[in-house]
This record gives structure tokens, C-alpha cells and sequence, in this order.
């Protein structure tokens, strides 16, 4: 962490010691890394679960969705709460959830008990993550501090999310899939008495005077988490199930009034005029498709691994760190590379050679190899991964006053959780049509997993394009040199 965190700025105030920046940095990198791992470190210990709690089929999805669904709908709300009440409050109360919830899950003894506890976990995770940016955003002026403060931020929790499945396996393995939750309660524990003595606190008076804004709330969370559970539906029963139809059309219903709502409160949740900032606006597009990808490519490698070459799921783990290390490495040289190359093309830059690596890695056949299959292209869309969500993350949350910083690191999360949940489900699709067409077997599998990574880059393409529409961030360029 100190190779992640060296050469950061003073915080605002300018003559602060290094001090408390170190510790904002410390409390939102670790709470945004047991965040992202909770997304992909139970689904190596389900087979476990199943067997331990005797779950079915059906009730075992939900002890993912659970977490997903409620994580994502209460996102945007989670963002709010920091603007509102301050970021170190909020912080403490999200991790303080997420790991009373992690406690209630490890020793659950029963399957509903589990469910319950997953889907407190996300909304504590949903408070949480929008509160570990907001303390960087808060802690660092626009400049070189906070892009070094959000490229670590971006390095450890993509790597909770790459880390997933070794973490994952070698508890499953060695201990019990119990752990995986309970592993949590020591780290939040730490954290919280150490953000509690050491973590400042940092409201606005002009957010202080606000009130919550209950009606948008209440629809805000319904809408996005019903567009959730949709998606989330439409991976097992199709688009055109009514299982999944009937969630997204409320969802939209749902948003659409919230638009409606936020139009004429006096305090709303969102002000519809934070849209108006470009860089807010666009990096959120951005975000929401090259998202689509970004969480799709460690399901479809995992698959990959374990389904046709046959790795465990502590192998498995071990391959990915070469991606994890990627990423790493790329999100610290971000601030470096900003000095020298205006914002919008390094973002462009950074999204061809992910979208370069994508392509190379959709050839891949049932006698692939670690060097010869999965290293090369790993390296190459793991790196352009890092500094695209680095440079997404620093122009989402520009342009806009400490008061709302909050809200812009709420709305940034909520577009990369719902492009990434709609990702996985249309992926997943194209895999499967091209797995049923090559009439099944590893090579089968292998060309389906591969034609996901071809669409995956063609997404990235996508994304690219509306590059055109930042505002030129030469800007950006100079505060961080």
C-alpha cells in the first residue's frame, strides 16, 4: 500500500500532515477492496454451500443475486447519504453493516438465513463504495493527489475483484466456505476502529442544511433495483420471460417517475443538472458500456480455465495474478502518463489496446495454454482495463463541488454495477448460442467463451465513441504535471 499510496498530495486544507491522507486513502482502498470481492468470492464456495446448507438450485442464484440486486439498488442513495451526513458517518455505518452482515452470513443455519444476510451485505457494500471515493474526492483537490488517491483506489479494488477466486478456492479448500464471509468481520473491525480515531470528517455546511429527498429515494432504489433483478432474471428464463420482463419494465417506470419527481423537488436526491457536466455525463456513459466487458472477462476466463483446461479453482486463481498485477501497474502509471498525453487520448489509447486484447483472446481452443493462450492477451486488455477505469473514475467525478461529491461517486458505481450486471447476461447469451451451435463439448465451450471476448472488444469499440463528446482535458493534463 505504500507503493500505492507514495507521492500523494496534501489534502485540501494544504497544511495537513501526510498523516490523515494516508488514512483516507488506507479507509477507501480496503473498504472499496472487501466490497468488490464479496461480488466474486462466493461463487468459488457455492458448490460448498449447496452441499453444506442444502440449498437447491434456485435458492443458491439468490445467494448472489441477493447481493447484487440490493448493492445496486441502493447505490445512488448510498452516494447521497455522504453529501447528507458526512462521508466518515457514512462510511463507518456502511462498513459497519457489511460486516455485521458478513458475521450473520458465516454462521447462518439455513438457507434464508444466508439469502438475508447476502442482501444486507449489499446494501451495506451500497453505502460503503460510494463513501470510500467521496473520501478521496473530499480528501484530495482536482490535480495530482487525487488521480494518484483514485489510482489506488481503482488498483486494490479491481484487484479484490481478480483476487476473488484464489481467495475464494484456499478458503473453501482449507478451512470452510464460511470464511469467505467471516473473513470480513476481522479486516472491518480493524478498519472501523482505525477510520473512527483517525479518519476526519468532511461535510459541506450547504449539504448540512439539506434534507433527504424520501420519494426520489424510495424510487431511485426501486427503479435501479428492479432493472437489477431483471437483468439478473433474464440470465435463466430470457428476455422474453415474463420473470424478467415485468421487473425491467417496472424498473423504467420506476426512473421515470424518479425523473419526474426530481424535476420539481425542492432537494432532490439527484439534481438532474449534475447531468449538464460533461465530464460527469459522459464518463458515465463510458462507464455503463465498456463495463459491460470489464465484469464479464474474469467470469468468462474463470469458465475458461476450470470447464475446458481444467484448472482448480486455487489454479485458477494463481493464473489471474498476471491480470491482477496488470491493472495494478497500469492505474499507477496513470497520473505519470497524464502528464505527457491529453486526457481523451489516453482514454482512447487505453480502450484500443483493451479492446486489442479482447480480440486476441477470443482465439482460444480446447488445447489453449497459460503462456501460449491466456498471458499475452491478459497482460494487454488487463493493463488497458486499469487505465480506463482510473481515467473514468478521475473525469466522473470533476467538475463538480465537494457538496456533490457524494452523489457523482454514487451515480459513478451505479453505472459500472448495472453495465457490468447487463454485461454478464448478454455475454453469457452469446456464449451459450455459439456453445449450442458448435454442438457442445470443450472446443464448443472454448468458441463460445471465445465469440464473448470478440463482442466484448467490439463493446469496447463501442464505448470509444463517445470519447467525442469530452470536454478537452488538457486542463487535467497540467494539475496533474
Amino acid at each position: 500500500m505504500s507503493h500505492l499510496t507514495s507521492g500523494l498530495d496534501s489534502p485540501r486544507t494544504g497544511r495537513r500532515s501526510a498523516g490523515p491522507a494516508w488514512v483516507a486513502v488506507l479507509a477507501a482502498c480496503v473498504g472499496q477492496f472487501v466490497v468488490i470481492l464479496d461480488v466474486s468470492v462466493i461463487n468459488v464456495a457455492l458448490p460448498s454451500i449447496r452441499s453444506g446448507l442444502g440449498i437447491g438450485e434456485a435458492s443458491l442464484q439468490w445467494v448472489v443475486n441477493a447481493y447484487v440486486i440490493t448493492f445496486a439498488g441502493f447505490l445512488l442513495l448510498g452516494g447521497r447519504f455522504s453529501d447528507l451526513f458526512g462521508r466518515k458517518k457514512v462510511f463507518l455505518l456502511g462498513l459497519g453493516v457489511f460486516t455485521a452482515a458478513s458475521l450473520l452470513g458465516g454462521l447462518a443455519q439455513s438457507p434464508w438465513m444466508l439469502i438475508v444476510a447476502r442482501a444486507l451485505q449489499g446494501i451495506g457494500a451500497a453505502v460503503l463504495s460510494p463513501a470510500t471515493l467521496t473520501i478521496l474526492t473530499t480528501t484530495f483537490p482536482e490535480g495530482s493527489g487525487r488521480v494518484r488517491a483514485v489510482a489506488a483506489w481503482t488498483a486494490v479494488g479491481t484487484g479484490g475483484g481478480a483476487a476473488g477466486g484464489l481467495i475464494g478456492g484456499l478458503l473453501t479448500d482449507y478451512l470452510s466456505w464460511r470464511w469467505v464471509l467471516l473473513i470480513n468481520v476481522p479486516l472491518g473491525l480493524v478498519v472501523i476502529v482505525a477510520s473512527a480515531v483517525w479518519l476526519a470528517e468532511n461535510r459541506s455546511g450547504d449539504a448540512a442544511a439539506r434534507r433527504l429527498d424520501l420519494p426520489g429515494a424510495v424510487l431511485a432504489t426501486l427503479g435501479v433495483g428492479s432493472l437489477a433483478f431483471g437483468i439478473s432474471q433474464s440470465e435463466t428464463h430470457g428476455w422474453s420471460s415474463a420473470r424478467s420482463f415485468v421487473p425491467l419494465l417496472a424498473g423504467v417506470i420506476a426512473l421515470l417517475a424518479f425523473i419526474a419527481v426530481e424535476r420539481r423537488a425542492r432537494e432532490p436526491l439527484t439534481p438532474l443538472g449534475i447531468f449538464r457536466v460533461r465530464t460527469v455525463s459522459v464518463a458515465n456513459v463510458i462507464t455503463v458500456i465498456s463495463g459491460m466487458a470489464f465484469y464479464a472477462m474474469w467470469y468468462f476466463l474463470s469458465l475458461y480455465m476450470q470447464n475446458v483446461l481444467g484448472y482448480s479453482a486455487v489454479e485458477t486463481g494463481l493464473a489471474l495474478l498476471p491480470h491482477t498485477a496488470s491493472i495494478i501497474l497500469s492505474a499507477q502509471f496513470a497520473p505519470r502518463i497524464m502528464r505527457l498525453v491529453e486526457g481523451r487520448v489516453l482514454l482512447a489509447l487505453a480502450g484500443l489496446l483493451t479492446a486489442a486484447g479482447f480480440f486476441w483472446q477470443s482465439v482460444m481452443g480446447a488445447d489453449g495454454t497459460f503462456l501460449g493462450t491466456l498471458l499475452g492477451p491478459g497482460i494487454a486488455f488487463s493493463f488497458g482495463a486499469g487505465l480506463m477505469m482510473t481515467l473514468l473514475a478521475v473525469f466522473a467525478t470533476s467538475g463538480v463541488g465537494p457538496s456533490e461529491s457524494g452523489l457523482v461517486a454514487g451515480l459513478a458505481n451505479t453505472s459500472r454495477t448495472m453495465g457490468g450486471a447487463l454485461g454478464l447476461s448478454v455475454l453469457a447469451s452469446v456464449a451459450a448460442s455459439r456453445t449450442a451451435g458448435a454442438g457442445g463439448g470443450p472446443e464448443a465451450l472454448a468458441e463460445g467463451y471465445g465469440r464473448a471476448f470478440l463482442v466484448s472488444g467490439v463493446i469496447i469499440v463501442v464505448s470509444m465513441l463517445a470519447i467525442v463528446f469530452l470536454p478537452k482535458s488538457r486542463q487535467t493534463s497540467q494539475e496533474v504535471s
